[in-house]
């Protein structure tokens, strides 16, 4: 937990020295939401949430992709020496699950703001907006470490994560519609259910293939 902690706090230093990147994210979000509105206007409620969500893809993939392919050799040469594979992926997982989380919450601020707010229950979306972004971040976290050894190849990343990644976006775009309904529906637990055990089999995949990877 200890080798855990440092490299988390490795990148969280990292963010805050390079704010661009983030800031970049956020003004990217906002200007896509901007120009939706000048098209559309304020959407229904099903729209809305389409619209949430495929802006949420897209920032995972911006926000993701430079956990691997901004390392250098020599820098992970060094990580190498000093901490073990499963540390790193899991400092990596933890970074950019955080990362979404306040980049979900930000967006929805954003589209509230621009786009109106049809959410009848607040805390519900945000916790699945937060619950989502963790489960992108999870994906192209992983698929950042397979396409940094792809001769740094991004795209391959995007190639490999949107077939794998629309299964859950049709799942937490289901679980989403119940925040706009005061209508509890009985399958909500079992969504809930299957979206954290694909979440936790990510997890399990990444800390049982990075390390070969890493040795790589």
């Amino acid at each position: 937990m200890k080798y855990i902690l440092a490299l988390f706090k490795k990148d969280l230093l990292l963010e805050f020295r390079h704010q661009y990147t983030f800031y970049g994210i956020v003004l990217y979000v906002a200007s896509t939401i901007f120009v939706l509105y000048l098209a559309m206007g304020q959407p229904e409620s099903q729209v809305w949430n389409g619209l949430f969500w495929m802006i949420q893809l897209f920032v995972c993939v911006n926000a993701v992709a430079k956990s691997f392919l901004q390392e250098s050799r020599g820098r992970l040469l060094y990580f190498y020496s000093i901490a073990g594979s499963r540390d790193f992926i899991l400092s990596k997982l933890l970074f950019n699950a955080l990362l979404m989380a306040l980049l979900s919450i930000v967006g929805w601020l954003l589209f509230s703001l621009l786009l109106g707010n049809p959410v009848q229950n607040g805390w519900r979306f945000m916790g699945v907006a937060v619950f989502g972004g963790f489960g992108l971040s999870l994906v192209f976290t992983f698929l950042s470490a397979i396409a940094a050894r792809a001769q740094q190849n991004a795209a391959l990343m995007a190639i490999l994560g949107f077939p794998l990644i629309i299964p859950q976006l049709l799942l937490m775009m289901k679980l989403s519609n119940t925040a706009f309904s005061s209508v509890f529906q009985e399958s909500l637990t079992q969504i809930v259910l299957l979206l954290a055990g694909l979440d936790f089999l990510v997890i399990v995949l990444a800390v049982i293939l990075f390390p070969f990877l890493w040795k790589d």
